[in-house]
């Protein structure tokens, strides 16, 4: 009877994460090239550079705010409410642009955005490692909250491929997915503010010891928190870069119709979703940090397989798809149970709560992740001969694979090499909450 009532709560908490996931392709693919087209390429990557660059900035004083500042309604919750309430705003007039839309107001709008969701997703992130102190039980809450997220990027991703078929314009489907958030969002968040307390966390109760900047730097004192975002930040490179190539790779590698590319998509996420709750029980069974090492071993032999693949050869890059999306679905769900068991210890170490200083360590880390991913990948495409203007010979090909699907492999062992002997484990959990406890 427990167990059903905690699964009802943990839903409650983490059906907003729905909402916040559909503007992430939007946001990324179809955002650039809207502005584009009538600001020029140059101008709109200048732009939307200085406001990530900013966002970066944001996320630990948003973190160590939403930490430190109490008030009547909870430390987490006022945070969530805002923000809902600025991205909705900022996804509309983003979406909704005139003929001609000026720098500035690009600049204003994209900058409300990633504020209003690093208001609502540093908080809400940190909230959910504060729910439970059970080993297991964290990895029921975020793995509840990353099925809907990917089920979320699944849905917005097919809307905008969807409607076109049935004869609407393209930016009728950028469109539905605003509304669909704007709406969805609303009953999630409100759902989130009316059910899930933040009595019921752990956090301990008194004013911070340190201040801001100190908070930050002494992060580098907890030594399996910096093992950890490290892993979290190098295997965020190792997914990052073949996202990025993805189109490129099946239009250029594969030689794929559009279509064929929206199914390969679609495949990927759903056995994202689908995979996400036999990692968790696998995890309770032999530990997180063994389960996500052998789910990225795994990823990284369906990677390996890549290099052989010819062109045309659909059938062999699904059975791709759908181990990366089974892989993706692990990384999505343990590392940060993981993560909330680190911010036990350091509690222990530091006696204050420090859950959103370290998730928006967390965030920046997978931010600048996938930032660098394009940064790597694009230039050192360009330099081995590959061109998406000109026909392209067999070793300009080989290189964009090895690129999509060799360097991953390089980053991925990296980062399991961290995470194998991970020291925090089930046993040393429970003494490190005895020890809270005393």
């Amino acid at each position: 009877m427990k167990s059903k009532q905690n699964n009802k709560y943990y839903f409650y908490y983490s059906l907003p994460a729905f909402a916040l996931a559909m503007p992430t392709i939007p946001a990324f693919i179809y955002l650039p090239s809207l502005y584009a087209s009538s600001l020029g390429l140059a101008t709109t990557g200048f732009v939307l550079l200085i406001a990530r660059t900013l966002d970066v900035v944001s996320d630990p004083i948003i973190g160590y705010l939403s930490d430190n500042k109490e008030t009547k309604f909870g430390k987490r919750k006022p945070w969530i409410f805002i923000g809902s309430i600025i991205c909705g705003f900022s996804l509309y007039f983003l979406f909704n642009p005139s003929n001609e839309p000026s720098i500035y107001f690009l600049f204003a709008w994209v900058i409300c955005l990633y504020l209003g969701w690093t208001m609502i997703s540093v908080p809400y992130i940190a909230w959910g490692a504060e729910l439970s102190s059970d080993y297991s039980e964290r990895s029921k809450i975020t793995g509840m909250r990353e099925a809907l997220t990917i089920f979320g990027i699944l849905i917005a991703g097919t809307i905008p491929v969807l409607l076109p078929t049935f004869g609407f314009e393209e930016n009728i489907g950028l469109m539905a997915v605003v509304w669909g958030t704007i709406l969805f969002g609303a009953i999630g968040i409100f759902v989130l503010l009316k059910n899930v307390s933040e009595k019921n966390t752990i956090y301990l109760n008194h004013k911070p010891k340190k201040k801001y900047y100190k908070s930050i730097i002494t992060l580098k004192d907890n030594k399996p928190f910096l093992r950890l975002v490290t892993a979290w930040f190098l295997n965020g490179l190792a997914n990052g870069i073949p996202a990025s190539l993805f189109i490129i790779y099946m239009d250029y590698g594969l030689n794929i119709s559009k279509a064929d590319q929206s199914f390969l998509i679609l495949l990927y996420f759903l056995f994202g979703i689908i995979s996400i709750p036999g990692w968790v029980k696998l995890s309770n069974a032999y530990g997180k940090h063994k389960v996500w090492s052998y789910a990225m071993i795994m990823t990284c032999l369906a990677f390996a397989f890549v290099l052989t693949i010819k062109p045309g050869d659909i059938n062999a890059f699904a059975i791709i798809c759908v181990i990366t999306g089974m892989g993706f679905g692990a990384d999505m769900a343990l590392p940060p149970s993981m993560q909330a068991d680190v911010i036990d210890y350091d509690k222990l170490k530091n006696r204050e709560s420090r859950a959103g200083v370290c998730f928006a360590t967390w965030s920046m880390s997978t931010k600048l992740a996938l930032a660098l991913a394009v940064g790597i990948s694009f230039p050192l495409l360009e330099y081995l001969g590959f061109s998406m203007k000109e026909t392209n010979d067999p070793s300009a090909i080989r290189a964009l694979t090895v690129i999509y699907a060799g360097l991953p492999i390089v980053f991925k062992l990296v980062s399991i090499s961290l995470v194998w002997s991970f020291p925090i484990n089930r046993e040393r959990l429970e003494i490190i909450l005895r020890r809270l406890k005393s």
